[in-house]
């Protein structure tokens, strides 16, 4: 099994940056890819950005691209997410997930708030 904490979400003005990282804990992620997802109130669950499990493979939604960043570190066990530029469509809660393509994972972390102020 693998647990994903999800930290560094908070307020932050429009134009603002935050970085989010996702620590895993149970077995090493090392071997997968991670990504992020964002959910904001009434709305579905996004996809932000992906990262294969070596970090030479990344791919981002077009609404972050060139904004954020993802990033990792196999020997911490964690991946980052760099948001500058933050905009308030932003805001949202952004889950970090690991071992899976697409929309399917099989590890979600329990989220981490983002607001963006304007």
């Amino acid at each position: 099994q693998v647990q994903l904490v999800e930290s560094g979400g908070g307020l932050v003005q429009a134009g603002g940056s935050l970085r989010l990282s996702c620590a895993a804990s149970g077995r090493t992620v090392s071997t997968y890819a991670m990504a992020w997802f964002r959910q904001a109130p009434g709305k579905e669950r996004e996809f932000v950005g992906r990262i294969s499990w070596s970090g030479g493979n990344i791919n981002y939604a077009d609404s972050v691209k060139g904004r954020f960043t993802i990033s990792r570190d196999n020997a911490k066990n964690t991946v980052y997410l760099q948001m500058n530029s933050l905009k308030p469509e932003d805001t949202a809660v952004y889950y970090c997930a690991a071992g899976g393509a697409g929309v399917n994972y099989a590890y979600w972390g329990q989220g981490t708030q983002v607001t963006v102020s304007s």
